[in-house]
Protein backbone atom coordinates (compact mmCIF):
# COMPACT_ATOMS: atom_id res chain seq x y z
CA UNK A 1 0.00 0.00 0.00
CA UNK A 2 0.85 3.67 -0.83
CA UNK A 3 0.77 6.70 1.04
CA UNK A 4 2.29 10.58 1.41
CA UNK A 5 2.50 12.93 4.36
CA UNK A 6 3.45 16.76 4.23
CA UNK A 7 6.80 17.64 5.63
CA UNK A 8 9.32 20.92 4.99
CA UNK A 9 12.90 21.20 4.89
CA UNK A 10 15.73 23.63 5.09
CA UNK A 11 17.89 25.72 2.88
CA UNK A 12 19.75 27.98 4.44
CA UNK A 13 17.48 30.07 6.39
CA UNK A 14 14.43 29.75 4.13
CA UNK A 15 11.92 26.44 4.56
CA UNK A 16 10.84 24.19 1.47
CA UNK A 17 7.98 22.08 1.14
CA UNK A 18 9.26 17.95 1.55
CA UNK A 19 6.59 14.99 0.51
CA UNK A 20 7.60 11.91 2.18
CA UNK A 21 6.23 8.73 0.25
CA UNK A 22 5.86 5.21 2.07
CA UNK A 23 5.12 2.01 0.14
CA UNK A 24 4.52 -0.91 2.04
CA UNK A 25 5.04 -4.34 -0.42
CA UNK A 26 5.80 -8.05 0.01
CA UNK A 27 8.94 -9.25 0.24
CA UNK A 28 11.80 -9.50 2.63
CA UNK A 29 11.55 -7.20 5.70
CA UNK A 30 13.27 -3.88 4.94
CA UNK A 31 13.59 -0.12 5.47
CA UNK A 32 14.93 1.58 3.12
CA UNK A 33 14.96 5.60 2.57
CA UNK A 34 16.05 7.57 -0.67
CA UNK A 35 16.20 10.96 -1.62
CA UNK A 36 19.37 12.13 -0.63
CA UNK A 37 18.94 11.91 3.08
CA UNK A 38 21.57 12.69 5.33
CA UNK A 39 22.89 9.89 8.59
CA UNK A 40 20.36 11.23 10.43
CA UNK A 41 17.31 10.55 8.37
CA UNK A 42 18.56 7.24 7.44
CA UNK A 43 18.89 7.05 11.11
CA UNK A 44 15.28 7.58 11.79
CA UNK A 45 13.87 4.41 11.03
CA UNK A 46 15.20 2.39 13.87
CA UNK A 47 13.84 5.00 16.31
CA UNK A 48 10.35 5.05 14.16
CA UNK A 49 10.21 1.17 14.49
CA UNK A 50 11.10 1.69 18.15
CA UNK A 51 8.45 4.31 18.52
CA UNK A 52 5.38 2.70 16.57
CA UNK A 53 5.74 -1.00 18.88
CA UNK A 54 6.37 1.36 22.23
CA UNK A 55 3.31 3.55 21.46
CA UNK A 56 0.95 0.08 20.77
CA UNK A 57 0.80 0.26 16.73
CA UNK A 58 2.02 -2.53 14.67
CA UNK A 59 4.85 -2.14 12.18
CA UNK A 60 4.91 -3.79 9.41
CA UNK A 61 6.50 -7.04 8.67
CA UNK A 62 6.97 -6.09 5.35
CA UNK A 63 9.39 -4.01 2.44
CA UNK A 64 9.13 -0.61 3.48
CA UNK A 65 10.58 2.10 0.66
CA UNK A 66 10.25 5.80 1.80
CA UNK A 67 11.01 8.61 -0.93
CA UNK A 68 11.79 12.37 0.09
CA UNK A 69 10.71 14.77 -2.51
CA UNK A 70 12.28 16.69 -3.95
CA UNK A 71 14.62 13.58 -4.38
CA UNK A 72 17.41 16.44 -5.86
CA UNK A 73 17.84 18.41 -2.22
CA UNK A 74 19.54 17.14 0.46
CA UNK A 75 17.12 16.26 3.07
CA UNK A 76 19.04 17.16 6.96
CA UNK A 77 18.47 16.26 10.45
CA UNK A 78 16.29 14.28 12.50
CA UNK A 79 13.07 16.44 11.90
CA UNK A 80 11.29 13.75 9.21
CA UNK A 81 11.05 11.32 11.80
CA UNK A 82 7.36 12.04 12.70
CA UNK A 83 6.44 12.48 9.10
CA UNK A 84 7.82 8.90 8.29
CA UNK A 85 5.97 7.53 11.04
CA UNK A 86 2.52 8.80 9.67
CA UNK A 87 3.32 7.97 7.01
CA UNK A 88 3.69 4.73 7.79
CA UNK A 89 1.03 4.22 9.88
CA UNK A 90 -1.06 5.79 6.72
CA UNK A 91 0.10 2.95 4.38
CA UNK A 92 -0.65 0.22 6.73
CA UNK A 93 -3.93 1.32 7.22
CA UNK A 94 -3.83 2.07 10.97
CA UNK A 95 -4.35 5.20 10.22
CA UNK A 96 -7.34 6.30 7.30
CA UNK A 97 -7.67 10.24 7.93
CA UNK A 98 -6.81 12.49 5.50
CA UNK A 99 -3.44 15.04 5.86
CA UNK A 100 -3.47 16.41 2.49
CA UNK A 101 -3.40 20.34 4.35
CA UNK A 102 -1.08 19.56 7.16
CA UNK A 103 3.01 19.09 7.53
CA UNK A 104 4.28 17.33 9.93
CA UNK A 105 7.68 18.07 11.89
CA UNK A 106 9.57 16.41 14.51
CA UNK A 107 11.93 14.19 16.33
CA UNK A 108 10.66 11.40 18.02
CA UNK A 109 12.10 9.42 21.12
CA UNK A 110 12.38 5.33 21.39
CA UNK A 111 9.01 6.05 23.49
CA UNK A 112 6.87 7.98 20.85
CA UNK A 113 7.36 11.33 22.96
CA UNK A 114 8.07 14.41 19.89
CA UNK A 115 11.66 16.64 21.03
CA UNK A 116 11.98 19.72 19.68
CA UNK A 117 14.10 20.11 16.39
CA UNK A 118 15.65 23.11 14.84
CA UNK A 119 14.49 25.84 11.90
CA UNK A 120 10.79 25.51 12.78
CA UNK A 121 10.16 29.52 12.74
CA UNK A 122 11.42 28.93 9.32
CA UNK A 123 9.28 25.91 8.03
CA UNK A 124 5.98 27.25 9.71
CA UNK A 125 6.32 30.05 7.60
CA UNK A 126 7.09 28.14 4.31
CA UNK A 127 4.06 26.19 5.38
CA UNK A 128 1.75 29.15 5.45
CA UNK A 129 3.21 29.91 2.14
CA UNK A 130 2.78 26.57 0.30
CA UNK A 131 -1.12 27.02 1.64
CA UNK A 132 -0.75 24.55 4.68
CA UNK A 133 -3.71 24.76 7.00
CA UNK A 134 -2.15 23.12 9.78
CA UNK A 135 1.58 22.22 11.07
CA UNK A 136 1.92 19.17 13.82
CA UNK A 137 5.30 20.47 15.99
CA UNK A 138 7.38 19.28 19.05
CA UNK A 139 5.84 21.11 22.06
CA UNK A 140 9.08 22.54 22.79
CA UNK A 141 8.13 24.75 19.67
CA UNK A 142 5.43 25.78 20.25
CA UNK A 143 6.23 29.26 21.03
CA UNK A 144 8.03 29.74 17.77
CA UNK A 145 4.93 28.29 15.94
CA UNK A 146 2.56 30.92 17.47
CA UNK A 147 4.68 33.58 16.22
CA UNK A 148 3.29 32.73 12.40
CA UNK A 149 -0.21 34.15 11.46
CA UNK A 150 -2.60 32.39 9.29
CA UNK A 151 -1.51 28.94 9.99
CA UNK A 152 -2.71 26.65 12.90
CA UNK A 153 0.10 25.16 15.02
CA UNK A 154 -0.65 22.07 17.02
CA UNK A 155 2.13 21.57 19.74
CA UNK A 156 2.48 17.78 19.43
CA UNK A 157 4.00 15.64 22.74
CA UNK A 158 3.49 12.34 21.92
CA UNK A 159 2.80 9.88 18.96
CA UNK A 160 -0.56 8.90 21.11
CA UNK A 161 -1.23 12.47 21.28
CA UNK A 162 -1.04 13.02 17.62
CA UNK A 163 -3.08 10.12 16.50
CA UNK A 164 -5.80 10.55 18.68
CA UNK A 165 -6.36 14.26 17.59
CA UNK A 166 -6.39 12.99 13.91
CA UNK A 167 -9.00 10.11 14.94
CA UNK A 168 -11.22 13.20 16.50
CA UNK A 169 -11.02 11.57 19.98
CA UNK A 170 -8.47 13.76 22.14
CA UNK A 171 -8.28 17.49 20.29
CA UNK A 172 -4.71 19.36 20.81
CA UNK A 173 -5.10 23.08 21.66
CA UNK A 174 -3.45 25.49 18.95
CA UNK A 175 -0.10 27.01 19.75
CA UNK A 176 -1.32 29.95 20.43
CA UNK A 177 -3.55 28.78 23.38
CA UNK A 178 -0.81 26.35 24.45
CA UNK A 179 2.24 28.71 25.96
CA UNK A 180 2.41 30.30 28.44
CA UNK A 181 2.91 34.14 29.11
CA UNK A 182 6.76 34.86 28.59
CA UNK A 183 8.14 36.76 31.58
CA UNK A 184 10.02 39.79 31.22
CA UNK A 185 13.29 39.56 29.27
CA UNK A 186 16.68 40.23 31.55
CA UNK A 187 18.04 43.55 31.43
CA UNK A 188 21.36 44.14 29.50
CA UNK A 189 24.54 45.68 31.71
CA UNK A 190 23.90 49.67 32.65
CA UNK A 191 26.11 52.36 31.78
CA UNK A 192 25.80 53.81 35.04
CA UNK A 193 28.35 51.22 36.13
CA UNK A 194 31.55 52.78 33.59
CA UNK A 195 33.03 55.50 35.61
CA UNK A 196 34.86 57.81 33.80
CA UNK A 197 35.84 57.32 30.19
CA UNK A 198 33.45 60.51 28.97
CA UNK A 199 35.15 60.06 25.54
CA UNK A 200 34.43 56.32 24.97
CA UNK A 201 30.81 56.89 26.51
CA UNK A 202 29.97 59.38 23.78
CA UNK A 203 31.72 57.50 20.98
CA UNK A 204 29.29 54.47 21.99
CA UNK A 205 26.41 56.82 21.63
CA UNK A 206 27.47 57.81 18.02
CA UNK A 207 28.17 54.32 17.24
CA UNK A 208 24.28 53.43 18.53
CA UNK A 209 22.96 56.09 16.67
CA UNK A 210 24.22 55.43 13.55
CA UNK A 211 25.19 51.54 13.35
CA UNK A 212 28.49 52.25 13.07
CA UNK A 213 31.96 49.93 13.98
CA UNK A 214 33.96 50.52 16.79
CA UNK A 215 37.92 49.76 17.36
CA UNK A 216 38.53 50.08 21.34
CA UNK A 217 42.48 50.47 22.08
CA UNK A 218 43.58 50.57 25.52
CA UNK A 219 45.31 48.80 28.29
CA UNK A 220 43.95 46.34 30.44
CA UNK A 221 41.59 47.15 32.95
CA UNK A 222 40.27 50.42 31.09
CA UNK A 223 36.99 49.33 31.10
CA UNK A 224 37.17 48.19 26.90
CA UNK A 225 34.91 45.03 27.65
CA UNK A 226 32.73 46.54 30.08
CA UNK A 227 31.71 49.73 27.84
CA UNK A 228 30.96 47.17 24.29
CA UNK A 229 28.85 44.69 26.81
CA UNK A 230 26.34 47.93 27.95
CA UNK A 231 26.05 48.81 24.34
CA UNK A 232 22.90 46.98 23.94
CA UNK A 233 21.62 48.29 26.73
CA UNK A 234 21.42 51.57 24.60
CA UNK A 235 20.47 50.50 21.06
CA UNK A 236 16.78 50.94 19.68
CA UNK A 237 14.59 48.36 19.90
CA UNK A 238 14.51 45.96 17.06
CA UNK A 239 11.06 46.39 14.37
CA UNK A 240 8.93 43.33 14.29
CA UNK A 241 10.91 42.32 10.85
CA UNK A 242 14.22 42.93 12.39
CA UNK A 243 13.07 40.39 15.25
CA UNK A 244 12.05 38.15 12.56
CA UNK A 245 14.83 38.02 10.68
CA UNK A 246 16.98 37.58 13.36
CA UNK A 247 14.82 35.07 15.13
CA UNK A 248 14.92 32.32 11.89
CA UNK A 249 18.92 32.52 12.57
CA UNK A 250 19.15 31.88 15.66
CA UNK A 251 16.17 28.78 15.32
CA UNK A 252 18.03 27.48 12.51
CA UNK A 253 21.48 27.52 14.56
CA UNK A 254 19.46 25.74 17.31
CA UNK A 255 20.24 28.69 19.71
CA UNK A 256 16.64 30.16 20.36
CA UNK A 257 16.13 29.66 23.89
CA UNK A 258 13.52 27.83 24.95
CA UNK A 259 9.74 29.50 25.36
CA UNK A 260 10.99 31.97 23.35
CA UNK A 261 8.85 33.19 20.11
CA UNK A 262 10.57 35.96 18.99
CA UNK A 263 13.84 37.37 20.35
CA UNK A 264 12.90 41.03 21.86
CA UNK A 265 16.62 42.02 22.37
CA UNK A 266 19.47 42.70 19.58
CA UNK A 267 21.87 39.75 19.64
CA UNK A 268 25.07 40.09 21.14
CA UNK A 269 27.60 37.65 20.33
CA UNK A 270 31.29 37.18 21.52
CA UNK A 271 32.84 34.30 20.07
CA UNK A 272 36.27 33.02 21.75
CA UNK A 273 39.90 34.17 19.80
CA UNK A 274 40.24 30.63 18.86
CA UNK A 275 36.81 30.29 17.20
CA UNK A 276 37.49 29.58 13.31
CA UNK A 277 36.59 30.79 10.09
CA UNK A 278 33.56 28.76 9.63
CA UNK A 279 32.26 29.43 13.06
CA UNK A 280 33.13 33.03 13.08
CA UNK A 281 31.56 33.34 8.89
CA UNK A 282 29.33 29.99 9.25
CA UNK A 283 29.64 26.89 6.72
CA UNK A 284 30.63 23.57 7.70
CA UNK A 285 29.90 19.88 5.96
CA UNK A 286 26.57 20.70 6.39
CA UNK A 287 26.47 24.58 5.89
CA UNK A 288 25.12 26.67 9.48
CA UNK A 289 24.98 30.36 10.59
CA UNK A 290 28.21 31.96 11.96
CA UNK A 291 28.65 34.53 14.66
CA UNK A 292 28.26 36.72 12.36
CA UNK A 293 24.62 35.70 11.12
CA UNK A 294 24.07 35.24 14.61
CA UNK A 295 25.17 38.53 15.52
CA UNK A 296 22.34 40.33 12.48
CA UNK A 297 20.87 43.20 13.99
CA UNK A 298 22.84 43.14 17.05
CA UNK A 299 26.14 43.69 18.18
CA UNK A 300 29.71 41.41 17.25
CA UNK A 301 32.08 42.07 19.86
CA UNK A 302 35.34 40.62 18.83
CA UNK A 303 38.04 40.97 22.41
CA UNK A 304 41.18 40.45 22.28
CA UNK A 305 41.41 41.24 18.33
CA UNK A 306 45.24 41.07 17.47
CA UNK A 307 44.80 37.50 19.37
CA UNK A 308 42.21 36.02 16.36
CA UNK A 309 43.82 34.30 13.63
CA UNK A 310 44.88 36.35 10.59
CA UNK A 311 42.44 34.12 8.38
CA UNK A 312 39.89 34.73 10.57
CA UNK A 313 39.87 38.54 11.39
CA UNK A 314 40.13 38.89 7.04
CA UNK A 315 37.24 36.50 6.62
CA UNK A 316 34.79 39.55 8.20
CA UNK A 317 36.22 42.23 5.49
CA UNK A 318 33.21 40.94 2.84
CA UNK A 319 30.61 40.32 5.63
CA UNK A 320 31.15 43.97 6.83
CA UNK A 321 31.10 46.05 3.23
CA UNK A 322 28.13 43.47 2.05
CA UNK A 323 26.23 42.36 4.63
CA UNK A 324 25.54 38.57 3.52
CA UNK A 325 28.04 36.04 3.54
CA UNK A 326 27.29 33.31 0.85
CA UNK A 327 28.37 29.62 1.41
CA UNK A 328 28.67 27.89 -2.13
CA UNK A 329 28.74 24.31 -2.16
CA UNK A 330 28.57 20.87 -4.78
CA UNK A 331 24.66 20.71 -4.13
CA UNK A 332 23.53 24.19 -3.14
CA UNK A 333 24.56 28.11 -2.72
CA UNK A 334 23.02 29.44 0.54
CA UNK A 335 23.47 33.28 1.75
CA UNK A 336 23.03 34.62 5.51
CA UNK A 337 22.06 37.55 5.99
CA UNK A 338 24.46 39.57 8.36
CA UNK A 339 24.08 43.45 9.50
CA UNK A 340 25.96 43.86 12.38
CA UNK A 341 27.89 46.07 14.85
CA UNK A 342 31.58 45.34 14.82
CA UNK A 343 32.95 46.22 18.11
CA UNK A 344 36.32 45.05 18.49
CA UNK A 345 39.26 45.86 21.31
CA UNK A 346 42.85 45.18 21.73
CA UNK A 347 45.69 46.20 24.00
CA UNK A 348 48.28 48.55 22.24
CA UNK A 349 51.27 46.05 23.10
CA UNK A 350 51.84 42.58 23.72
CA UNK A 351 52.35 43.61 27.47
CA UNK A 352 49.43 45.91 27.20
CA UNK A 353 50.88 48.99 28.56
CA UNK A 354 52.33 50.80 25.75
CA UNK A 355 52.01 54.64 25.89
CA UNK A 356 50.74 53.63 29.67
CA UNK A 357 51.55 56.99 31.48
CA UNK A 358 52.69 55.64 34.82
CA UNK A 359 53.21 51.70 34.03
CA UNK A 360 56.28 51.22 31.90
CA UNK A 361 55.71 49.11 28.57
CA UNK A 362 58.40 45.68 28.36
CA UNK A 363 57.69 45.42 24.78
CA UNK A 364 60.25 46.12 22.44
CA UNK A 365 59.58 48.65 19.42
CA UNK A 366 59.90 45.70 17.00
CA UNK A 367 57.63 43.33 19.27
CA UNK A 368 54.75 46.61 19.44
CA UNK A 369 55.22 46.17 15.26
CA UNK A 370 54.84 42.54 15.18
CA UNK A 371 51.27 42.78 17.42
CA UNK A 372 50.15 45.49 15.43
CA UNK A 373 50.78 44.39 12.28
CA UNK A 374 48.34 41.54 13.05
CA UNK A 375 45.51 44.17 12.51
CA UNK A 376 45.45 44.77 8.48
CA UNK A 377 45.05 47.98 6.68
CA UNK A 378 41.86 46.76 4.91
CA UNK A 379 39.99 45.38 8.07
CA UNK A 380 41.13 48.62 9.85
CA UNK A 381 39.27 50.97 6.69
CA UNK A 382 36.10 49.39 7.46
CA UNK A 383 35.69 50.38 11.08
CA UNK A 384 34.38 53.72 11.65
CA UNK A 385 35.32 54.97 14.82
CA UNK A 386 39.50 54.73 16.44
CA UNK A 387 39.15 55.49 20.20
CA UNK A 388 41.39 54.90 22.68
CA UNK A 389 40.19 54.35 26.27
CA UNK A 390 42.51 55.67 28.51
CA UNK A 391 43.17 54.42 32.57
CA UNK A 392 40.89 55.29 34.91
CA UNK A 393 41.56 57.42 37.68
CA UNK A 394 41.42 57.18 41.26
CA UNK A 395 38.93 60.27 41.30
CA UNK A 396 36.68 59.20 38.82
CA UNK A 397 36.64 55.28 40.87
CA UNK A 398 36.41 56.82 44.19
CA UNK A 399 33.42 59.51 42.92
CA UNK A 400 29.85 59.16 44.90
CA UNK A 401 28.36 60.76 41.74
CA UNK A 402 26.76 58.31 39.63
CA UNK A 403 27.28 57.56 36.06
CA UNK A 404 24.29 58.54 33.44
CA UNK A 405 22.12 55.60 33.03
CA UNK A 406 21.44 53.26 29.69
CA UNK A 407 18.10 54.42 29.99
CA UNK A 408 19.41 58.06 29.45
CA UNK A 409 21.40 57.30 27.00
CA UNK A 410 18.59 55.59 25.15
CA UNK A 411 16.28 58.30 24.66
CA UNK A 412 18.52 60.35 23.29
CA UNK A 413 19.74 57.42 20.79
CA UNK A 414 15.53 56.42 20.02
CA UNK A 415 15.38 60.75 19.30
CA UNK A 416 18.32 60.50 17.04
CA UNK A 417 16.85 57.42 15.55
CA UNK A 418 14.03 58.86 14.67
CA UNK A 419 15.50 61.70 12.28
CA UNK A 420 16.62 58.71 10.43
CA UNK A 421 13.46 56.43 10.52
CA UNK A 422 12.06 59.94 8.97
CA UNK A 423 15.16 60.41 6.22
CA UNK A 424 15.03 57.04 4.82
CA UNK A 425 11.17 56.22 5.11
CA UNK A 426 9.95 53.97 1.56
CA UNK A 427 13.82 52.74 1.38
CA UNK A 428 15.49 50.07 2.42
CA UNK A 429 17.89 51.59 4.77
CA UNK A 430 17.88 51.21 8.22
CA UNK A 431 20.29 54.04 9.67
CA UNK A 432 23.48 56.36 8.64
CA UNK A 433 26.13 53.21 8.30
CA UNK A 434 24.02 51.60 5.87
CA UNK A 435 23.50 54.50 3.79
CA UNK A 436 24.71 52.77 -0.19
CA UNK A 437 27.87 55.09 -1.16
CA UNK A 438 25.79 55.88 -4.81
CA UNK A 439 23.24 57.94 -2.38
CA UNK A 440 26.31 59.84 -0.25
CA UNK A 441 25.45 63.61 -1.77
CA UNK A 442 21.82 62.65 -1.50
CA UNK A 443 21.69 61.98 2.10
CA UNK A 444 25.12 63.85 3.63
CA UNK A 445 24.67 67.74 2.34
CA UNK A 446 27.84 69.19 3.35
CA UNK A 447 28.32 73.16 4.21
CA UNK A 448 30.97 74.77 2.49
CA UNK A 449 33.30 74.99 5.65
CA UNK A 450 32.91 71.78 5.79
CA UNK A 451 33.81 70.34 2.37
CA UNK A 452 36.93 72.15 2.60
CA UNK A 453 38.20 70.79 5.99
CA UNK A 454 37.32 67.29 4.70
CA UNK A 455 39.11 68.31 1.63
CA UNK A 456 42.09 69.10 3.21
CA UNK A 457 41.66 65.87 5.38
CA UNK A 458 41.45 64.12 2.63
CA UNK A 459 44.53 65.48 1.04
CA UNK A 460 47.14 65.37 4.21
CA UNK A 461 45.79 61.76 5.52
CA UNK A 462 45.78 59.70 2.20
CA UNK A 463 42.28 58.35 2.70
CA UNK A 464 41.15 55.49 0.76
CA UNK A 465 37.47 56.12 -0.89
CA UNK A 466 36.40 54.09 1.58
CA UNK A 467 37.51 55.90 4.78
CA UNK A 468 35.98 59.30 3.10
CA UNK A 469 32.66 57.30 2.72
CA UNK A 470 33.17 56.27 6.14
CA UNK A 471 33.98 59.78 7.45
CA UNK A 472 30.49 61.22 5.53
CA UNK A 473 28.23 58.69 7.48
CA UNK A 474 30.02 59.25 11.09
CA UNK A 475 29.50 63.10 10.55
CA UNK A 476 26.18 62.20 9.76
CA UNK A 477 25.05 60.69 12.49
CA UNK A 478 26.98 63.53 14.77
CA UNK A 479 24.66 65.88 12.59
CA UNK A 480 22.01 63.94 13.51
CA UNK A 481 22.50 64.04 17.11
CA UNK A 482 23.04 67.72 17.07
CA UNK A 483 19.82 68.42 15.15
CA UNK A 484 21.52 69.95 12.23
CA UNK A 485 20.09 69.66 8.65
CA UNK A 486 23.06 69.96 7.17
CA UNK A 487 26.66 68.69 7.81
CA UNK A 488 29.29 71.53 9.28
CA UNK A 489 32.51 72.26 10.14
CA UNK A 490 32.14 70.75 13.78
CA UNK A 491 30.81 67.65 12.29
CA UNK A 492 33.56 66.72 9.75
CA UNK A 493 36.15 67.47 12.51
CA UNK A 494 34.57 65.08 15.34
CA UNK A 495 34.36 62.38 12.97
CA UNK A 496 37.90 63.00 11.70
CA UNK A 497 39.22 62.53 15.04
CA UNK A 498 37.89 59.44 15.04
CA UNK A 499 39.97 58.09 11.95
CA UNK A 500 43.02 59.20 13.24
CA UNK A 501 44.47 56.97 15.67
CA UNK A 502 45.29 54.33 13.16
CA UNK A 503 47.88 57.12 12.20
CA UNK A 504 49.42 57.18 15.64
CA UNK A 505 49.45 53.26 16.03
CA UNK A 506 50.11 51.88 12.25
CA UNK A 507 51.35 55.06 10.85
CA UNK A 508 55.27 55.21 9.87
Amino acid sequence: MFAAVNSMGLLGIDGFPVRVEADISQGLPSFDVVGLPDAAVRESRDRVRAAMKNCGYTYPVSRITINMAPANVKKVGSLYDLPLLVAILKASGQLAVDTDRFAFIGELSLLGEIRSVSGVLSMVIAAREQGFTAVFLPAENAAEGAVVEGITCYPVPTVTALVEHLLGLQPLKPASEWIGEVGPAPLPPDFEDVMGQGVARHVMEIAAVGGHNVLLIGSPGAGKSMLAKRLPGILPDMTAEEALEATKIHSVAGTLPGGIGLLRERPFRSPHHTVSVAGLTGGGTTPRPGEVSLAHHGVLFLDELPEFTRQSMESLRQPLEDSKVTISRVNATITYPCTFMLIAAMNPCPCGFFGHPSHPCTCSPQAVRRYLSRISGPLLDRIDLHIEVPPVQYEELASKKKAESSAVIRERVNKARAIQNERFAGTNITCNAHIPDSQLKKWCPVTAAGEQLLRDVFDKMGLSARAYNRILKVARTIADMDGAEQIDLPHIAEAVQYRSLDRKYWGE
